[in-house]
């Protein structure tokens, strides 16, 4: 089951003059910055209470960031829901009709595994399931 609001993510064009941007506006540095190789980006997080935001900014043309920022511009790229288990709630989601973009939990920034839902399902927004990783 969705739990909350994980993080909403922002593909920008430049993560320097985004963090500076966003330093401003939040009055506070991002917390975080980091590479998530198999998605072609470099992110950084802000947090403001229990609420998140993850900048995103391509690290080669063919990522999916640099598809979208060259499609639609900067913006609000996706949601994400926290799950406590994103196994199971892939299948559900899947027995309920919706489309999954990767068949399993990939690595994904913040200490996550996440999903991602096709957008076509979910009246254009991209939304993305995000389990903490387990520490053994």
């Amino acid at each position: 089951m969705l739990t909350n609001v994980e993080h909403l993510g922002i593909a920008v064009k430049s993560l320097a003059a985004s963090d500076e941007l966003f330093t401003k506006l939040f009055n506070i540095a991002p917390y975080k910055h980091e590479e998530v190789a198999s998605e072609g980006v470099t992110t950084s997080f802000f947090k403001i209470n229990q609420t998140k935001i993850e900048l995103l900014e391509a690290t080669n043309p063919d990522s999916p960031i640099a598809k979208f920022v060259e499609k639609k511009g900067e913006g609000i790229h996706h949601i994400a829901f926290e799950v406590d288990d994103i196994l199971s709630e892939m299948e559900r989601l899947k027995n309920e009709g919706f489309v999954l973009l990767n068949e399993t939990p990939k690595n994904g920034a913040d200490n996550k595994l996440v999903c991602f839902l096709h957008p076509k399902g979910t009246n254009g927004v991209l939304i993305e399931l995000c389990q903490e990783k387990k520490t053994d």
